[in-house]
């Protein structure tokens, strides 16, 4: 059983900073790409932020300057930073991992976990 339970959200005004973290629980052979999407109300869900396994990261163009995302192979953790935090940036954001496990090969989601941003 492979699980990512994230932690860190919560609310904050504009221009404060949070953190967000996830953890890679359970037998796994290996992980590759992790980051995290999010999810406002009524909109989409997005890329924020990924970390490849070989050590690139991407950020969507609205977090870029903003957030920075930093993982540990050796706990196979991926964090986000995310500082000058703006009313947009609320939503619920979710941890994901390509992770290999047992014969497989996909993406494993964590639970989600609400960040607010009040003006």
């Amino acid at each position: 059983q492979v699980q990512l339970v994230e932690s860190g959200g919560g609310s904050v005004q504009a221009g404060g900073f949070l953190r967000l973290s996830c953890a890679v629980s359970g037998s796994i052979s290996r992980v590759y790409t992790m980051g995290w999407h999010r999810q406002a109300p009524g909109k989409q869900r997005e890329m924020v932020a990924t970390f490849t396994g070989g050590g690139n990261t991407n950020y969507a163009d609205s977090v870029k300057g903003r957030f920075t995302i930093s993982r540990d192979n050796a706990l196979n953790t991926v964090d986000l930073q995310m500082n000058s935090l703006k009313p947009e940036d609320t939503a619920v954001y979710y941890c994901y991992a390509l992770i290999s496990h047992q014969v497989t090969i996909r993406n494993y989601w964590g639970q989600g976990t609400q960040v607010t941003v009040s003006s």
